[in-house]
């Protein structure tokens, strides 16, 4: 896969969104951390099913990353590592991208979506993005009004998308591309 100069920024910022302590590699703590985050966020105790289930996802993203990415073996991904790893195929295509992460987009829908009807409310999308991702209320509001409907709520059908659009759109007007914020 190419990375090109646009996506090279969208990676670095996902990067920086897996970086929960700011110390310039991903860890497994990094996730761990995220993962506590999000479901104390929606006041879920560990031992919780939907609870386990996610840090069950998380973990297994982890796995796969650190699977991929960790070249030299150290237990953390630079952001180099992390850029090397989708110039090498990580997420090669939409299929090989839903294969791994839909799974974890429903264990987080579980949680955010509190009456289950598969659609986020403003507040439920600023939450989880900021406990899981350390996403900025102000930026969390603006892809939630990008991609809400006209009722105000967010499908997971358009997050799951917006998603796809922000690994393997290279058009800056697509709205996904736009899912963390700022890339700079």
């Amino acid at each position: 896969m190419e990375i090109t100069a646009f996506l090279e920024r969208k990676l670095a910022r996902r990067f920086r969104t897996y970086d929960t302590d700011g110390d310039g590699f991903v860890e497994r703590e990094d996730f761990t951390q995220a993962g506590e985050r999000t479901t104390e966020a929606f006041g879920l105790a560990a031992d919780a099913p939907k609870a386990v289930r996610f840090h069950a996802q998380l973990a297994g993203l982890w796995e796969l990353l650190s699977s991929v990415a960790d070249t030299d073996g150290d237990g953390r991904i630079s952001v180099e590592e992390y850029k090397t790893a989708f110039a090498n195929g990580l997420l090669e295509a939409p299929t090989s991208f839903d294969e791994h992460y839909v799974p974890f987009l429903d264990a987080v829908m579980a949680i955010a979506d509190s009456d289950g009807d598969g659609r986020l409310t403003l507040e439920e999308h600023v939450r989880w993005t900021g406990a899981l991702m350390n996403l900025s209320e102000h930026d969390a509001r603006g892809i939630h009004d990008l991609l809400s409907d006209e009722d105000g709520l967010l499908a997971t059908k358009a997050l799951l998308e917006a998603i796809r659009e922000f690994y393997f759109s290279e058009d800056p007007a697509e709205a996904g591309n736009w899912l963390l914020g700022s890339l700079d």
